[in-house]
Protein backbone atom coordinates (compact mmCIF):
# COMPACT_ATOMS: atom_id res chain seq x y z
CA UNK A 1 0.00 0.00 0.00
CA UNK A 2 1.59 3.23 -1.22
CA UNK A 3 0.20 6.32 0.55
CA UNK A 4 1.16 9.99 0.25
CA UNK A 5 0.15 12.57 2.86
CA UNK A 6 0.01 16.15 1.58
CA UNK A 7 0.18 18.77 4.30
CA UNK A 8 1.23 22.33 5.13
CA UNK A 9 2.91 21.16 8.35
CA UNK A 10 5.04 18.25 9.51
CA UNK A 11 7.05 18.09 12.73
CA UNK A 12 9.95 18.76 13.09
CA UNK A 13 10.31 20.26 9.60
CA UNK A 14 7.59 22.91 9.97
CA UNK A 15 5.26 23.36 12.92
CA UNK A 16 2.60 25.91 13.80
CA UNK A 17 0.25 23.62 15.72
CA UNK A 18 -1.02 20.10 16.28
CA UNK A 19 -1.32 19.38 12.55
CA UNK A 20 2.47 19.13 12.45
CA UNK A 21 2.58 16.60 15.29
CA UNK A 22 0.07 14.34 13.56
CA UNK A 23 1.65 14.44 10.10
CA UNK A 24 5.10 14.06 11.65
CA UNK A 25 4.24 10.86 13.50
CA UNK A 26 1.34 8.99 11.84
CA UNK A 27 3.37 8.07 8.71
CA UNK A 28 6.15 6.60 10.87
CA UNK A 29 3.71 4.28 12.61
CA UNK A 30 2.03 3.45 9.32
CA UNK A 31 5.40 2.33 8.00
CA UNK A 32 5.83 0.12 11.05
CA UNK A 33 2.47 -1.43 10.12
CA UNK A 34 3.68 -2.18 6.60
CA UNK A 35 2.21 0.82 4.75
CA UNK A 36 4.59 2.70 2.44
CA UNK A 37 3.65 6.11 3.83
CA UNK A 38 5.35 9.38 2.81
CA UNK A 39 4.74 13.12 3.30
CA UNK A 40 4.73 15.99 0.79
CA UNK A 41 5.41 19.41 2.35
CA UNK A 42 6.22 22.90 1.05
CA UNK A 43 9.95 23.65 1.09
CA UNK A 44 10.03 26.22 3.88
CA UNK A 45 13.08 28.03 5.20
CA UNK A 46 12.76 26.64 8.71
CA UNK A 47 15.96 26.00 10.70
CA UNK A 48 15.30 22.26 10.71
CA UNK A 49 14.94 22.04 6.93
CA UNK A 50 18.01 24.22 6.38
CA UNK A 51 19.99 21.82 8.56
CA UNK A 52 19.13 18.72 6.50
CA UNK A 53 20.82 17.18 3.50
CA UNK A 54 18.29 17.24 0.69
CA UNK A 55 18.44 15.63 -2.73
CA UNK A 56 16.62 17.21 -5.67
CA UNK A 57 14.83 14.34 -7.39
CA UNK A 58 12.52 16.17 -9.80
CA UNK A 59 12.23 19.45 -11.66
CA UNK A 60 9.10 20.36 -13.51
CA UNK A 61 6.49 22.95 -14.28
CA UNK A 62 2.76 23.17 -13.85
CA UNK A 63 -0.09 25.50 -14.84
CA UNK A 64 -1.69 28.29 -12.89
CA UNK A 65 -3.97 30.92 -14.50
CA UNK A 66 -3.09 29.44 -17.88
CA UNK A 67 0.65 30.10 -17.45
CA UNK A 68 3.37 27.72 -16.26
CA UNK A 69 5.41 27.95 -13.06
CA UNK A 70 8.58 26.05 -12.21
CA UNK A 71 9.02 23.86 -9.14
CA UNK A 72 11.36 21.21 -7.81
CA UNK A 73 11.00 18.29 -5.41
CA UNK A 74 13.67 17.37 -2.87
CA UNK A 75 13.79 14.29 -0.72
CA UNK A 76 14.84 13.73 2.88
CA UNK A 77 15.53 10.04 3.39
CA UNK A 78 13.35 7.90 5.66
CA UNK A 79 16.34 7.24 7.92
CA UNK A 80 15.85 10.77 9.33
CA UNK A 81 12.16 10.76 10.34
CA UNK A 82 11.09 7.17 9.79
CA UNK A 83 9.36 8.04 6.49
CA UNK A 84 10.31 9.80 3.26
CA UNK A 85 9.71 13.55 3.34
CA UNK A 86 9.34 15.33 0.00
CA UNK A 87 9.75 19.12 -0.14
CA UNK A 88 8.22 21.13 -2.98
CA UNK A 89 10.15 24.29 -3.76
CA UNK A 90 8.38 27.11 -5.59
CA UNK A 91 10.41 30.27 -5.98
CA UNK A 92 9.32 33.14 -3.70
CA UNK A 93 6.32 31.29 -2.28
CA UNK A 94 7.40 29.34 0.79
CA UNK A 95 11.01 30.46 1.27
CA UNK A 96 9.90 32.95 3.93
CA UNK A 97 10.36 33.30 7.69
CA UNK A 98 6.81 32.24 8.66
CA UNK A 99 4.62 29.26 7.79
CA UNK A 100 1.22 30.95 7.62
CA UNK A 101 1.72 34.39 9.12
CA UNK A 102 3.96 37.18 7.87
CA UNK A 103 5.97 38.12 11.01
CA UNK A 104 6.25 41.70 9.76
CA UNK A 105 2.51 42.27 9.49
CA UNK A 106 1.05 39.68 11.86
CA UNK A 107 -1.39 38.66 9.10
CA UNK A 108 -1.53 35.80 6.58
CA UNK A 109 0.71 36.26 3.57
CA UNK A 110 -0.83 38.38 0.84
CA UNK A 111 -0.65 35.54 -1.70
CA UNK A 112 -2.09 32.84 0.55
CA UNK A 113 -4.50 31.50 -2.08
CA UNK A 114 -1.97 31.39 -4.89
CA UNK A 115 0.78 29.74 -2.85
CA UNK A 116 -1.52 26.94 -1.69
CA UNK A 117 -2.98 26.49 -5.19
CA UNK A 118 0.56 26.18 -6.58
CA UNK A 119 1.66 23.76 -3.88
CA UNK A 120 -1.30 21.43 -4.48
CA UNK A 121 -0.95 21.58 -8.26
CA UNK A 122 2.80 20.90 -8.06
CA UNK A 123 2.25 17.96 -5.72
CA UNK A 124 -0.15 16.30 -8.14
CA UNK A 125 2.04 17.15 -11.13
CA UNK A 126 4.99 15.36 -9.51
CA UNK A 127 2.91 12.39 -8.34
CA UNK A 128 1.53 12.03 -11.88
CA UNK A 129 5.09 11.71 -13.19
CA UNK A 130 5.99 8.77 -10.94
CA UNK A 131 6.29 5.33 -12.52
CA UNK A 132 4.53 3.87 -9.47
CA UNK A 133 1.40 5.90 -8.81
CA UNK A 134 0.02 6.37 -5.29
CA UNK A 135 -2.62 3.91 -4.17
CA UNK A 136 -4.24 6.64 -2.09
CA UNK A 137 -3.65 10.33 -1.33
CA UNK A 138 -4.36 11.62 2.18
CA UNK A 139 -4.87 15.40 2.51
CA UNK A 140 -4.89 17.52 5.66
CA UNK A 141 -6.96 20.64 6.32
CA UNK A 142 -7.96 23.34 3.84
CA UNK A 143 -4.40 23.95 2.59
CA UNK A 144 -4.58 20.71 0.60
CA UNK A 145 -8.36 20.20 0.34
CA UNK A 146 -8.48 21.10 -3.37
CA UNK A 147 -6.39 18.03 -4.20
CA UNK A 148 -9.40 15.63 -4.15
CA UNK A 149 -11.26 18.01 -6.48
CA UNK A 150 -8.36 18.20 -8.95
CA UNK A 151 -7.90 14.43 -8.82
CA UNK A 152 -11.54 13.98 -9.71
CA UNK A 153 -12.17 16.88 -12.12
CA UNK A 154 -9.00 18.38 -13.65
CA UNK A 155 -8.35 17.12 -17.18
CA UNK A 156 -4.61 17.30 -16.52
CA UNK A 157 -4.88 14.81 -13.67
CA UNK A 158 -7.43 12.40 -15.06
CA UNK A 159 -5.04 9.55 -14.22
CA UNK A 160 -6.06 10.03 -10.60
CA UNK A 161 -9.82 9.93 -11.20
CA UNK A 162 -10.13 6.44 -9.70
CA UNK A 163 -7.49 6.98 -7.00
CA UNK A 164 -9.05 7.22 -3.52
CA UNK A 165 -8.54 10.39 -1.52
CA UNK A 166 -8.97 11.10 2.19
CA UNK A 167 -9.38 14.51 3.79
CA UNK A 168 -8.68 14.90 7.50
CA UNK A 169 -10.11 17.99 9.18
CA UNK A 170 -7.85 19.06 12.01
CA UNK A 171 -9.63 22.38 12.50
CA UNK A 172 -12.92 23.18 10.82
CA UNK A 173 -12.74 26.89 11.58
CA UNK A 174 -10.09 27.51 8.92
CA UNK A 175 -11.62 26.81 5.52
CA UNK A 176 -9.59 28.53 2.80
CA UNK A 177 -12.21 30.96 1.50
CA UNK A 178 -11.41 32.91 -1.67
CA UNK A 179 -13.23 34.94 -4.31
CA UNK A 180 -15.18 32.69 -6.65
CA UNK A 181 -13.47 34.05 -9.76
CA UNK A 182 -10.18 32.51 -8.61
CA UNK A 183 -11.30 29.15 -9.97
CA UNK A 184 -9.58 30.16 -13.23
CA UNK A 185 -6.22 29.67 -11.48
CA UNK A 186 -6.79 25.93 -11.25
CA UNK A 187 -6.03 23.46 -14.04
CA UNK A 188 -8.84 23.24 -16.61
CA UNK A 189 -11.90 21.20 -15.68
CA UNK A 190 -15.48 20.74 -16.83
CA UNK A 191 -17.20 24.01 -15.90
CA UNK A 192 -20.48 22.14 -15.51
CA UNK A 193 -18.97 20.99 -12.19
CA UNK A 194 -18.02 24.49 -11.01
CA UNK A 195 -20.52 24.11 -8.18
CA UNK A 196 -18.11 21.76 -6.42
CA UNK A 197 -15.92 24.81 -5.72
CA UNK A 198 -18.80 27.05 -4.63
CA UNK A 199 -20.04 27.47 -1.09
CA UNK A 200 -22.25 30.48 -0.42
CA UNK A 201 -20.84 32.39 -3.38
CA UNK A 202 -17.17 31.84 -2.56
CA UNK A 203 -14.53 29.28 -3.26
CA UNK A 204 -14.24 27.28 -0.06
CA UNK A 205 -11.38 24.81 -0.12
CA UNK A 206 -12.55 22.81 2.88
CA UNK A 207 -16.10 22.55 1.56
CA UNK A 208 -14.76 21.38 -1.82
CA UNK A 209 -12.66 18.74 -0.10
CA UNK A 210 -15.65 17.50 1.87
CA UNK A 211 -17.67 17.22 -1.36
CA UNK A 212 -15.03 15.43 -3.42
CA UNK A 213 -12.86 13.30 -1.08
CA UNK A 214 -13.78 9.64 -0.86
CA UNK A 215 -13.59 9.76 2.93
CA UNK A 216 -13.64 12.67 5.41
CA UNK A 217 -12.15 12.16 8.85
CA UNK A 218 -11.60 14.25 11.94
CA UNK A 219 -9.08 13.83 14.72
CA UNK A 220 -11.51 12.50 17.33
CA UNK A 221 -15.00 11.04 17.45
CA UNK A 222 -16.14 13.86 19.72
CA UNK A 223 -14.96 16.52 17.30
CA UNK A 224 -16.77 14.90 14.39
CA UNK A 225 -20.00 14.99 16.37
CA UNK A 226 -19.40 18.65 17.20
CA UNK A 227 -18.77 19.54 13.55
CA UNK A 228 -21.98 17.83 12.50
CA UNK A 229 -23.73 20.26 14.84
CA UNK A 230 -21.64 23.33 14.07
CA UNK A 231 -18.81 23.77 11.57
CA UNK A 232 -18.65 27.50 10.95
CA UNK A 233 -21.22 27.30 8.18
CA UNK A 234 -20.38 23.83 6.83
CA UNK A 235 -22.50 21.75 9.20
CA UNK A 236 -25.28 21.21 6.65
CA UNK A 237 -22.70 19.98 4.13
CA UNK A 238 -21.18 17.59 6.64
CA UNK A 239 -24.62 16.33 7.56
CA UNK A 240 -25.34 15.65 3.88
CA UNK A 241 -21.99 13.86 3.55
CA UNK A 242 -22.23 12.10 6.94
CA UNK A 243 -22.12 8.54 5.49
CA UNK A 244 -18.51 9.10 4.42
CA UNK A 245 -17.38 10.80 7.65
CA UNK A 246 -15.43 9.19 10.47
CA UNK A 247 -13.75 10.33 13.68
CA UNK A 248 -10.37 8.74 14.44
CA UNK A 249 -8.58 9.77 17.62
CA UNK A 250 -5.05 11.04 17.09
CA UNK A 251 -2.16 9.33 18.78
CA UNK A 252 1.22 10.62 19.92
CA UNK A 253 4.75 9.59 19.08
CA UNK A 254 5.75 7.61 22.15
CA UNK A 255 9.35 7.46 20.97
CA UNK A 256 9.56 11.25 21.21
CA UNK A 257 7.34 11.57 24.29
CA UNK A 258 9.17 9.27 26.68
CA UNK A 259 10.21 10.61 30.08
CA UNK A 260 12.85 7.87 30.37
CA UNK A 261 14.75 8.93 27.25
CA UNK A 262 13.59 12.43 26.26
CA UNK A 263 16.82 14.33 25.39
CA UNK A 264 15.10 17.64 26.18
CA UNK A 265 14.60 16.79 29.86
CA UNK A 266 17.25 17.67 32.47
CA UNK A 267 16.19 14.62 34.52
CA UNK A 268 14.75 11.36 33.27
CA UNK A 269 12.25 9.23 35.16
CA UNK A 270 9.78 6.37 34.82
CA UNK A 271 6.79 5.01 36.74
CA UNK A 272 9.01 3.85 39.57
CA UNK A 273 11.07 7.03 39.87
CA UNK A 274 8.48 9.62 38.86
CA UNK A 275 8.30 11.38 42.26
CA UNK A 276 11.99 12.22 42.31
CA UNK A 277 12.24 12.86 38.56
CA UNK A 278 9.27 15.19 38.40
CA UNK A 279 10.41 17.02 41.54
CA UNK A 280 13.86 17.59 40.03
CA UNK A 281 12.44 18.88 36.74
CA UNK A 282 9.98 21.06 38.64
CA UNK A 283 12.67 22.56 40.83
CA UNK A 284 14.61 23.55 37.72
CA UNK A 285 11.54 25.38 36.45
CA UNK A 286 10.93 27.09 39.80
CA UNK A 287 14.54 28.23 39.98
CA UNK A 288 14.66 29.44 36.39
CA UNK A 289 11.40 31.39 36.51
CA UNK A 290 11.69 32.45 40.17
CA UNK A 291 8.52 30.68 41.23
CA UNK A 292 7.75 29.97 44.88
CA UNK A 293 8.80 26.60 46.28
CA UNK A 294 6.18 24.24 47.63
CA UNK A 295 2.79 24.98 46.01
CA UNK A 296 1.50 22.83 43.15
CA UNK A 297 2.56 23.98 39.70
CA UNK A 298 -0.22 24.43 37.14
CA UNK A 299 0.85 25.03 33.55
CA UNK A 300 -0.63 26.05 30.23
CA UNK A 301 1.11 25.33 26.93
CA UNK A 302 -0.38 26.47 23.65
CA UNK A 303 -1.50 29.29 21.43
CA UNK A 304 -2.86 32.31 23.28
CA UNK A 305 -6.08 32.49 21.28
CA UNK A 306 -9.81 32.36 21.96
CA UNK A 307 -10.08 28.82 20.62
CA UNK A 308 -7.76 27.57 23.38
CA UNK A 309 -9.64 29.51 26.06
CA UNK A 310 -6.53 31.56 26.83
CA UNK A 311 -8.65 34.67 27.41
CA UNK A 312 -10.26 32.92 30.39
CA UNK A 313 -6.95 32.48 32.17
CA UNK A 314 -6.06 36.05 33.31
CA UNK A 315 -9.26 36.56 35.35
CA UNK A 316 -9.04 32.99 36.61
CA UNK A 317 -5.47 33.52 37.82
CA UNK A 318 -6.39 36.80 39.52
CA UNK A 319 -9.28 35.17 41.37
CA UNK A 320 -7.14 32.25 42.52
CA UNK A 321 -4.17 34.32 43.68
CA UNK A 322 -6.17 37.20 45.15
CA UNK A 323 -8.00 34.69 47.32
CA UNK A 324 -4.64 33.46 48.58
CA UNK A 325 -4.87 29.94 47.22
CA UNK A 326 -1.48 28.25 47.44
CA UNK A 327 -0.54 27.59 43.81
CA UNK A 328 1.90 28.79 41.14
CA UNK A 329 1.28 29.13 37.40
CA UNK A 330 3.64 28.76 34.44
CA UNK A 331 2.44 29.59 30.92
CA UNK A 332 4.12 29.08 27.55
CA UNK A 333 2.88 30.28 24.18
CA UNK A 334 2.23 33.12 21.78
CA UNK A 335 -0.87 34.44 20.07
CA UNK A 336 -3.27 37.34 20.37
CA UNK A 337 -1.44 40.59 21.21
CA UNK A 338 -4.25 41.48 23.62
CA UNK A 339 -3.97 38.18 25.51
CA UNK A 340 -0.17 38.44 25.52
CA UNK A 341 -0.51 41.91 27.06
CA UNK A 342 -2.76 40.53 29.83
CA UNK A 343 -0.24 37.79 30.56
CA UNK A 344 2.57 40.33 30.77
CA UNK A 345 0.52 42.30 33.29
CA UNK A 346 0.18 39.15 35.39
CA UNK A 347 3.95 38.66 35.27
CA UNK A 348 4.35 42.03 36.99
CA UNK A 349 1.36 41.70 39.32
CA UNK A 350 2.20 38.27 40.79
CA UNK A 351 5.98 37.74 40.90
CA UNK A 352 6.86 34.33 42.25
CA UNK A 353 3.33 33.08 41.66
CA UNK A 354 2.84 33.52 37.93
CA UNK A 355 5.12 33.56 34.93
CA UNK A 356 4.28 33.54 31.23
CA UNK A 357 6.99 32.87 28.67
CA UNK A 358 5.62 34.43 25.52
CA UNK A 359 7.33 32.35 22.84
CA UNK A 360 7.19 29.05 21.02
CA UNK A 361 9.80 26.80 22.62
CA UNK A 362 9.60 23.06 22.01
CA UNK A 363 12.40 22.22 24.44
CA UNK A 364 10.84 24.22 27.26
CA UNK A 365 7.45 22.66 26.53
CA UNK A 366 8.89 19.20 27.22
CA UNK A 367 10.39 20.43 30.48
CA UNK A 368 7.09 21.99 31.57
CA UNK A 369 5.16 18.78 30.86
CA UNK A 370 7.67 16.90 33.00
CA UNK A 371 7.85 19.44 35.82
CA UNK A 372 4.18 20.35 36.23
CA UNK A 373 1.66 18.85 38.63
CA UNK A 374 -1.34 19.84 36.50
CA UNK A 375 -1.88 21.14 32.97
CA UNK A 376 -4.76 23.51 32.26
CA UNK A 377 -6.70 23.25 28.97
CA UNK A 378 -9.86 25.43 29.15
CA UNK A 379 -10.51 25.18 25.42
CA UNK A 380 -13.58 26.52 23.67
CA UNK A 381 -12.79 24.11 20.82
CA UNK A 382 -10.32 21.23 20.86
CA UNK A 383 -10.58 18.94 17.82
CA UNK A 384 -8.37 16.31 19.43
CA UNK A 385 -5.91 17.83 21.83
CA UNK A 386 -2.46 16.34 22.12
CA UNK A 387 -1.22 18.32 25.11
CA UNK A 388 -3.31 16.32 27.57
CA UNK A 389 -1.78 13.13 26.13
CA UNK A 390 1.76 14.50 26.37
CA UNK A 391 1.06 15.64 29.93
CA UNK A 392 -0.32 12.29 31.09
CA UNK A 393 2.57 10.49 29.43
CA UNK A 394 4.80 12.55 31.76
CA UNK A 395 2.65 12.06 34.87
CA UNK A 396 0.95 15.47 34.79
CA UNK A 397 -2.77 15.53 35.56
CA UNK A 398 -5.04 17.36 33.06
CA UNK A 399 -7.60 20.03 34.00
CA UNK A 400 -9.78 20.31 30.89
CA UNK A 401 -13.05 21.55 29.51
CA UNK A 402 -15.17 18.71 28.09
CA UNK A 403 -15.01 19.43 24.37
CA UNK A 404 -13.88 17.44 21.32
CA UNK A 405 -10.97 15.13 21.95
CA UNK A 406 -10.58 16.34 25.54
CA UNK A 407 -13.95 14.80 26.37
CA UNK A 408 -12.84 11.60 24.62
CA UNK A 409 -9.55 11.25 26.52
CA UNK A 410 -10.00 12.66 30.05
CA UNK A 411 -12.24 11.10 32.72
CA UNK A 412 -13.13 13.12 35.79
CA UNK A 413 -11.90 11.96 39.19
CA UNK A 414 -15.46 11.99 40.51
CA UNK A 415 -16.15 8.95 38.32
CA UNK A 416 -14.92 5.44 38.96
CA UNK A 417 -11.45 5.10 37.52
CA UNK A 418 -11.24 8.86 36.87
CA UNK A 419 -7.88 10.58 36.52
CA UNK A 420 -8.47 14.21 35.52
CA UNK A 421 -10.42 17.35 36.38
CA UNK A 422 -13.19 18.03 33.86
CA UNK A 423 -15.62 20.96 33.62
CA UNK A 424 -18.47 21.27 31.13
CA UNK A 425 -19.30 24.94 30.66
CA UNK A 426 -16.86 27.50 29.34
CA UNK A 427 -16.83 29.82 32.35
CA UNK A 428 -14.38 31.16 34.88
CA UNK A 429 -16.54 29.81 37.70
CA UNK A 430 -16.45 26.23 36.46
CA UNK A 431 -12.73 26.41 35.73
CA UNK A 432 -12.14 27.82 39.22
CA UNK A 433 -14.02 24.95 40.82
CA UNK A 434 -11.88 22.47 38.88
CA UNK A 435 -8.72 24.22 40.12
CA UNK A 436 -10.01 24.03 43.69
CA UNK A 437 -10.65 20.32 43.23
CA UNK A 438 -7.14 19.94 41.82
CA UNK A 439 -5.68 21.55 44.94
CA UNK A 440 -7.73 19.18 47.11
CA UNK A 441 -6.36 16.26 45.12
CA UNK A 442 -2.82 17.59 45.55
CA UNK A 443 -3.25 17.45 49.32
CA UNK A 444 -4.30 13.79 49.15
CA UNK A 445 -0.79 12.59 48.39
CA UNK A 446 -1.63 8.90 48.17
CA UNK A 447 -4.37 9.43 45.59
CA UNK A 448 -2.42 12.17 43.81
CA UNK A 449 0.62 9.94 43.35
CA UNK A 450 -1.53 6.96 42.40
CA UNK A 451 -3.17 8.90 39.58
CA UNK A 452 0.17 10.26 38.37
CA UNK A 453 1.63 6.78 38.27
CA UNK A 454 -1.45 5.37 36.52
CA UNK A 455 -1.70 7.95 33.73
CA UNK A 456 1.92 7.34 32.77
CA UNK A 457 0.83 3.85 31.68
CA UNK A 458 -1.95 5.00 29.34
CA UNK A 459 -1.45 3.97 25.71
CA UNK A 460 -1.91 7.03 23.53
CA UNK A 461 0.47 5.68 20.88
CA UNK A 462 -0.32 5.74 17.18
CA UNK A 463 -0.47 1.95 16.90
CA UNK A 464 -4.21 1.68 17.52
CA UNK A 465 -5.15 4.71 15.40
CA UNK A 466 -2.77 3.69 12.62
CA UNK A 467 -4.60 0.36 12.51
CA UNK A 468 -7.95 2.14 12.10
CA UNK A 469 -6.52 4.20 9.23
CA UNK A 470 -5.14 1.05 7.64
CA UNK A 471 -8.55 -0.63 7.68
CA UNK A 472 -10.16 2.51 6.23
CA UNK A 473 -7.55 2.60 3.44
CA UNK A 474 -8.17 -1.06 2.64
CA UNK A 475 -11.91 -0.45 2.37
CA UNK A 476 -11.35 2.46 -0.02
CA UNK A 477 -8.88 0.50 -2.13
CA UNK A 478 -11.43 -2.32 -2.46
CA UNK A 479 -13.98 0.23 -3.68
CA UNK A 480 -11.40 1.43 -6.21
CA UNK A 481 -10.73 -2.12 -7.35
CA UNK A 482 -7.10 -1.98 -6.22
CA UNK A 483 -5.82 -5.37 -5.01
Amino acid sequence: MNIYHISAECYPAAKAGGLADVVGSLPKYQRKAGIQSSVILPHYLTPWIRGQETEVIYRGNAPIRGAMFDFSVSRIDSSVLGFDLYLIYIDNRFDRPGIYIDPWTGHPYWDEAERYFMFQIAALEWLASLPEKPDLIHCHDHHTALVPFMMKEAFRFDGFRETPSVLTIHNGEYQGRYAMDRYVELPAFNLEHLGLLDWEGQMNSLATGIKTAWKVTTVSEGYMQELLGFCHGLESLLQAEEPKTMGILNGIDTDTWNSSTDPLLPYHYNRKTFRKGKQQNQQDLRNHFHLADGPPLISFIGRLVLEKGADLIPDLVRDVLDRGLDVVFLMLGTGSPEIERMFEELNHAYPGRFFAKLEYNESLAHQIYAGSDFILMPSRVEPCGLNQMYAMRYGTIPIVRATGGLADTVKDISLEGGYGLVFDQFSKEEALRSLERALELFQDKKRFDGIRREIMTFDFSWEASAGVYQEMYRTLLKLAGTP
